[in-house]
């Protein structure tokens, strides 16, 4: 069981702008129990994990925006799940509510598989440990969350989350046409339903004049942190990003690459723009 906390907030000296950063995917505290259960090796199971969008990103602060990022692993809890999304093919006693493809393939909150399909277990979790997961780290981790936008919304009049993580370079080479470019970055809002167009035409500006090829909704529209926190009605917003994780790593070593630093000051370009949606006097209008 996890010891540590299961995330870290880094806050501004002063907060500026009502843009919250967060990093679900990116924690990398593996529970020595947890591995010495895995039938993976310690690169395999680290397979899902967002790498180093937490550093990617760490420059949050500086511009006057709060950075979320999770400690435990992806494959131990997806913060990105509802906490009902229980797989019953891993959990004892859980029966399967309705049809959830993400359950179906093994990526409920409670992880049967990594990428690729590979099991990571031998056997089945008690309910038990399945619920001790879901309250020592998943619901800590949104109730912070929440209380980030909570504190926004009060102080701005808006919360904009920007909902940052990494897709293997494999999900986009068969994405579009042949032979057409493939995009560096996927900006998901679900189709509308989770910010308004102003908002995420903003963020879609500052990754273009970044130099930063981006396209929308597919193969990735955004997961349940955008279903349930995206209320542009509310004056709540929700984009998540996905990037290429050939940008920056290599993904078989999970190592940076020669090109991390020079992405990274790309993203501080983004950040440093991005901020500044939420820095405007008067309030978004909601669409």
């Amino acid at each position: 069981m996890m010891t540590a906390s299961p995330f870290k907030v880094q806050m501004p000296r002063v907060q500026t702008t009502s843009v919250v950063f967060a990093s679900p995917h990116s924690g990398r505290n593996y529970p020595r129990s947890f591995l010495s259960r895995s039938m993976l090796d310690e690169r395999v199971i680290r397979s899902s994990e967002d790498a180093f969008v937490d550093v990617l990103f760490d420059a949050a602060p500086r511009f006057g925006a709060p950075l979320l990022t999770a400690i435990a692993p992806r494959a131990f809890v997806d913060l990105n799940r509802s906490h009902d999304e229980l797989d019953p093919a891993l959990i004892e006693g859980v029966r399967l509510q309705s049809s959830n493809p993400r359950v179906s393939s093994g990526l409920g909150v409670i992880p049967r598989v990594v990428a690729n399909g590979r099991a990571i277990y031998q056997g089945k979790l008690r309910r038990g440990e399945a619920d001790d997961r879901l309250n020592n780290v998943w619901h800590p981790y949104h109730e912070r969350l929440q209380g980030l936008l909570a504190d926004n919304r009060r102080e701005f009049g808006e919360a904009i989350l920007i909902d940052c993580h990494s897709m293997p370079h494999e999900a986009i080479e068969s994405f579009g046409r042949s032979g057409s470019a493939k995009p560096d970055v996927i900006l998901g809002d679900r189709f509308g339903a989770a910010a308004s167009a102003s908002v995420v035409e903003w963020i879609e500006a500052a990754f273009d004049r970044a130099g930063l090829s981006v396209t929308r909704n597919a193969p990735f529209a955004g997961a349940y942190t955008a279903q349930h926190y995206g209320r542009p009605s509310r004056n709540q917003h929700v984009v998540q990003v996905e990037i290429d994780r050939s940008l920056y790593m290599n993904e078989s070593t999970i190592e940076p690459n020669e090109h991390f630093d020079e992405l990274k000051g790309l993203l501080n370009q983004v950040i440093a723009e991005v901020v500044g949606i939420g820095g405007q006097e008067v309030p978004l209008a909601a669409e």
